[in-house]
């Protein structure tokens, strides 16, 4: 039978064991076809009986990773992978599972149903569903536990963290962990190789089928797998996001149910958190974020080399885009203006390294290395070799287009000047240029080594290459990036503006920061937008403010509160004092002079402050993202609703399981959104007034993921 295939699996035939190589690319997902392909060649092995052992392996860069997320939240069309696995495990005879690169949730569960089970070293294996809002649901809860017992179930099931192969072997996952392969063999290969020798010398050993539902090691010690699920129960997960709990309850079950009725209960905790808020909102942002990397015009386009990249400026953000370059794997060469600030910039890549050292997720060695790939000067010419320079200097125009000047001039031919800017016109820095085509901005957020959003920001001459580039950098620094047209504040701050300017008519109009940032996190950010602008700085909207002053409608409302502290030095956590006192042991507390400050900017006005609900701030707050966001849609600057989400989630804590803004007035409806904007609207026109694409969709009874669709 070799070669024959059907639907993503491929069968051979060698000396007894037959190999079915699922091959359904990109990743093997596990939806309909291929379940209903596996299952027919498992049947017609079970029916073949010269078969003496079954491998199933995965052609590919992977064993499967998942099931087909498209299909949850619709009608389940059998065979369900439930069924598939248990036809495996009752496999009259041995099953041996080859894994290579990742085996998680549904690829799991399915090596779990196989007999034995072996890996290449560098494989990972992990139930990630709860990122998801959901339950591993074919077996995963009842399985793993039998072998692992609760502890290491639980979590690997609660955390959804993957684990690496010589973890897993030794929870009792795998039988045989083997090695890389070298220079000419490829994964795929490698994994074939070592379960078809693995299955050869299970027969003459004289071995049979070990269904795992017939395993009991980690049941040997009933009080310790109970002690297990009372700590995980004393740990309680958000009420929003009940999906570990209910892994907790089928944990539990595996020890005391029979595996049948384990499995019944995993199933119907499965259709029930699939169909909750949370996991459709978590659902919506794991897609949205896949969306992100399909962009317009550069796929299939060879990005530029990348080796060594220079960064222009070593303050908090400089430092922390050198650290991310270096944990990549990246040669470095940071540039401060004179030996002074070159000292403290090295000083703060090198304080945020020894933090990774000390917190156990880099070795002395490693750190060692990257900085030996770290060349710190003052000396312009030393990046005209570079491949790619960062400019991260001060949010000033005039001395980033110097920058830009220089760069340009030293800089080889088609290698690629980017900015960090968080504002300012990328176009225009280009014009200074005499290369507009290899310029770009690269938006990190702050702290860069931390913050995994980074904004792509394509400018008019932007060529498809240098586009291909920021999104390849953004790949190799493990970040998520989000294709941004060239626009104050691009998307992210853009909105941002929008969203403080709605909250800080709220405080002038009688809610404090305080009130604000409370009724933000109820509804499930991390920060409120004023703590967040202490964390962040408020010099450099200030400067924004400033230099956008004089282009101002003088007819349209402004509030000078935030000025206000910026001109008492108060720029946040920095300095000590912004929104909040930072200082004298206190993060964060709230403080007395900042609400008198408030009161008497109320009375300049001759303002009577109200009283402002939580229900009444969120509604806002979402209006305001939601209403601008609609707006840089219809600009171009955004391609898609989904890539503001993504953006919101991952650059302002937006809560991920609410799946972001668009998605969050989807939900609601965008017909109550409409009603609110033009309610409020009648007072504050030039905030409210509803984005021409909301009364487009309203009327023909679309919403925002309609465009993502389309």
């Amino acid at each position: 039978m070799a070669g024959d295939e059907g639907q993503g699996v491929r069968v051979e035939d060698e000396d007894g064991i037959r190999i079915l190589e699922i091959d359904r690319p990109p990743v093997n997902a596990l939806g309909h076809g291929l379940r209903a392909a596996l299952a027919a060649a498992v049947a017609a092995a079970a029916a073949s009986p010269g078969v003496r052992a079954l491998v199933i392996a995965a052609a590919g860069r992977s064993f499967p990773a998942g099931a087909d997320i498209r299909e949850f939240g619709r009608p389940p069309q059998p065979p369900l992978l439930t069924e598939v696995l248990c036809a495996i495990e009752s496999f009259p005879r041995p099953v041996v599972a080859a894994l290579h690169g990742t085996a998680l949730g549904g690829g799991l569960e399915l090596a779990l149903a196989a007999h034995y089970r072996v890996a290449l070293a560098t494989t990972r294996l992990g139930f990630p569903e709860v990122t998801l809002g959901i339950l591993p649901g074919a077996g995963g809860t009842q399985r793993t536990p039998r072998i692992t017992g609760a502890a290491a179930a639980l979590r690997l099931m609660r955390t959804g963290q993957p684990v690496g192969a010589a973890e897993a072997e030794a929870l009792g996952l795998l039988d045989l962990v083997v090695p890389a392969p070298g220079p000419g063999e490829s994964p795929t290969a490698a994994a074939r190789r070592a379960g078809t020798a693995f299955a050869r010398g299970i027969l003459a050993e004289g071995l049979g089928p070990r269904p795992t539902r017939e395993r009991r090691e980690g049941f040997a010690d009933p009080a310790a797998y109970a002690e297990a699920v009372r700590a995980a129960r004393a740990d309680p997960p958000p009420a929003h996001l009940p999906a570990a709990g209910r892994i907790t309850d089928c944990v539990e079950a595996a020890l005391l149910l029979p595996f049948e009725a384990g499995l019944a209960l995993e199933r119907a905790g499965s259709e029930d958190l699939v169909a909750t808020e949370a996991a459709q909102g978590l659902r919506h942002a794991f897609l949205s974020e896949r969306r992100a990397a399909h962009v317009p015009g550069i796929e299939g386009v060879a990005p530029r080399t990348l080796e060594v990249l220079g960064v222009v400026g070593g303050g908090l953000m400089g430092a922390g885009i050198a650290a991310a370059l270096l944990s990549a794997g990246l040669g470095v060469v940071l540039l401060e203006r004179d030996g002074e600030a070159l000292d403290r910039g090295l000083a703060r890549v090198a304080e945020i390294k020894e933090r990774a050292v000390a917190r156990g997720r880099l070795t002395e060695a490693a750190r060692a290395a990257e900085w030996s790939r770290l060349i710190g000067t003052t000396d312009m010419e030393a990046l005209a070799g570079v491949d790619l320079a960062i400019e991260a200097v001060f949010e000033d125009f005039d001395l980033k287009a110097r920058v830009f000047r220089d760069l340009d001039r030293i800089m080889r031919p088609g290698a690629v000047i980017a900015t960090n800017t968080s504002y300012l016109d990328v176009d225009a820095l280009a014009a200074a240029t005499g290369r507009p085509a290899d310029i770009l901005g690269l938006h990190f957020f702050s702290p860069a080594h931390v913050m995994r959003l980074l904004e792509v920001v394509v400018g008019r001459a932007t060529a498809p290459a240098v586009a291909a580039t920021g999104f390849a950098l953004a790949r190799r620094l493990g970040k998520v990036a989000v294709r941004a047209g060239v626009t104050d504040g691009f998307i992210g701050n853009r909105i941002l503006a929008t969203w403080r300017t709605a909250m800080d008519f709220l405080v002038e109009d009688g809610a404090s920061p305080y009130a604000v940032d409370a009724a933000l996190r109820d509804f499930g950010f991390s920060l409120g937008p004023y703590a967040v602008a202490d964390l962040a700085g408020l010099e450099i909207a200030w400067a924004r403010r400033q230099r956008l002053a004089s282009a101002r409608d003088p007819s349209h409302r402004t509030v000078a509160i935030a000025d206000r502290l910026c001109e008492r030095g108060w720029f946040g956590q920095k300095t000590g004092r912004g929104w909040y006192r930072h200082d004298q042991g206190r993060r964060g507390a709230e403080d007395p002079e900042v609400l008198a400050l408030i009161a008497e900017e109320r009375a300049r006005k001759g303002i009577l402050p109200r009283a402002v609900d939580p229900a009444e701030i969120v509604a806002r707050a979402l209006a305001a993202m939601v209403n601008e966001g609609a707006r840089i849609l219809a600009e171009g600057i955004a391609l898609r609703p989904s890539d503001i989400d993504v953006v919101m989630v991952h650059g302002y804590g937006y809560p991920r399981w609410r799946g972001g803004p668009m998605r969050t007035a989807d939900h609601g409806g965008l017909l109550a959104l409409r009603r609110n904007l033009l309610a409020w609207a009648a007072d504050e026109p030039e905030l409210w007034t509803p984005a021409p694409l909301i009364l487009d969709l309203v009327k023909n009874g679309r919403d925002f993921a309609s465009l993502d669709a389309g």
